[in-house]
């Protein structure tokens, strides 16, 4: 066995490719090509909601059809994509805004849900076609929902002060048992919450986060980003004094086998997962603000921002938070151009008075 260090990407690969075998043996057969061919171009998180939103296909197809309603899942002929038509199509998206998932939960999807399951479809339906193993591609001829874009939510700078001197100070109100708990965890979700909005990191890069991918001495953490690069992000003095604060009461914290290298400890002392720092983002920044529901990709749009109205310099920005693609960052921060372009107006003189 060599002691090569399983990092948080790889076990959350691992986990990922098993649950895709299970819901594979639920799917028919034929599928199987289709994740086997998108395996090089995808990742397992990708792999995995797309299979959800198969499944999801299926369920509607037998549903909605008597021929199929009698037989398991696992035994759909390929044949009967080539006799879905386009008005199926929309019919399932009008059957997506809500339905009843395999355990009979009552699901509803927003617009970019619509939008994720209806691109799964035609990348599904598309690879068939393409491979000459179905004569239609009926989802081509169907648009895609629109996606209307919704303003930014993010913390101004007064609340940002706030929030990170409630964490450090709304102690001093807490008695018994809250204030112990609060106690244990304070330095650590300090130093989580001064992460998120000095870095803009993502939450999921952040709880994959080990302690060696911390280097004081540039202040800089390497983070792997969404699609599995690894790269290093700097870190201002606030951070580092967090991040230090917290790394003093880490060294008393004896972690459950396994998760030796994790940065940053849950309660049960193991590595911190996803939910558990959206649940505290919420829990303390509920007492900021109660009209805008902060989280910590909110924390993230908060950085950002932040970041474009110091330095004006969009391709900074797409690079810093790791956007492939610099028009998802213009998407994003074109509002506060508005500004600029108004000061753009009075800029140039035509005629000297």
């Amino acid at each position: 066995m060599d002691d090569h260090k399983v990092t948080y990407r790889e076990q959350t690969d691992i986990q990922n490719t098993l649950k895709l075998r299970e819901v594979l043996k639920t799917l028919p057969p034929f599928c199987k090509d289709y994740f086997r061919g998108m395996s090089s171009t995808t990742t397992t998180r990708t792999r995995i909601s797309y299979a959800y939103d198969i499944r999801l296909f299926f369920q509607f197809l037998q549903e909605n059809n008597p021929s199929l309603k009698n037989i398991p899942m696992s035994e759909i002929p390929i044949s009967v994509l080539d006799q879905v038509k386009a008005v199926d199509i929309e019919e399932y998206m009008e059957y997506l805004t809500v339905y009843s998932d395999h355990e009979e939960k009552l699901k509803t999807n927003s617009e970019r849900g619509l939008k994720r399951k209806i691109s799964a479809l035609r990348s599904f339906y598309a690879y068939y076609y393409k491979h000459e193993m179905i004569q239609t591609n009926p989802t081509v001829l169907v648009d895609v929902p629109k996606i209307h874009q919704k303003s930014i939510i993010r913390l101004d700078t007064d609340e940002v002060a706030m929030l990170l001197d409630y964490i450090e100070h709304c102690g001093d109100s807490l008695t018994g048992q809250k204030r112990v708990y609060y106690e244990k965890t304070k330095e650590r979700d300090l130093a989580l919450v001064t992460l998120l909005l000095g870095t803009g990191i993502r939450v999921s890069e952040c709880v994959g986060l080990d302690v060696e991918d911390i280097d004081f001495h540039n202040n800089g953490i390497k983070v792997t980003r969404k699609g599995g690069n690894e790269m290093v992000v700097y870190f201002g003095e606030e951070v580092e004094r967090a991040l230090k604060n917290y790394l003093t009461v880490r060294e008393g914290i004896t972690p459950v086998a396994g998760h030796e290298h994790a940065l940053f400890y849950s309660t049960q002392r193991r590595r911190i997962g996803v939910q558990a720092v959206e649940n505290l983002v919420k829990k303390y920044a509920r007492q900021i603000t109660t009209t805008k529901k902060i989280t910590p990709h909110k924390l993230r749009s908060t950085y950002g921002t932040a970041l474009y109205q110091e330095t004006g310099d969009i391709y900074l920005v797409a690079d810093v938070l790791g956007h492939r693609d610099v028009n998802t960052t213009k998407k994003h921060y074109a509002a506060m151009d508005d500004a600029r372009r108004r000061q753009a107006a009075g800029a140039v003189k035509l005629r000297e008075e």
